[in-house]
């Protein structure tokens, strides 16, 4: 058993690529889930894939590298609150990472979605990680 699911989620992505892996396979949550279609969608991993084979299910995720210098995409993957230390951002004080170059991915009442989307809405919520 885990005690940080998070954490662990972000340490596969983060091993994985800098072993060179092409894919890898993380057990799934609903949170986990969001975090990946997040990763996509802000074009830092290639594909994802749900599967609901076992009682949990797992996510397979393509790690996206570049073409010319086989370097991951993901330089950092930082995780911000932790179990032991919640770190909770409101509406004004969203973070900004590396000046606008990375995402923060939060943690929201209207569900988890990157700092800039949550700023737009206008919420407040738990800053998970930092992406670049």
């Amino acid at each position: 058993m885990f005690t940080d699911p998070i954490s662990d989620y972000l340490t596969r992505i983060r091993n994985a690529s800098r072993a060179g892996h092409r894919v890898v396979e993380i057990p799934a949550s609903n949170l986990k889930k969001e975090m990946t279609k997040i990763l996509f969608d802000q074009g830092y991993i290639l594909s994802y894939k749900f599967e609901d084979n076992a009682v949990q299910g797992n996510i397979k995720i393509a790690l996206k590298y570049d073409k010319v210098s086989k370097e991951p995409v993901i330089k950092k993957l930082q995780r911000v609150s932790k179990p032991g230390l919640r770190k909770y951002a409101g509406t004004t004080d969203l973070p900004r990472v590396l000046n606008g170059l990375g995402i923060a991915i939060v943690s929201t009442s209207h569900g988890v979605m990157t700092s800039k989307q949550a700023k737009l809405e206008k919420v407040g919520g738990e800053v998970l990680c930092y992406v670049y």
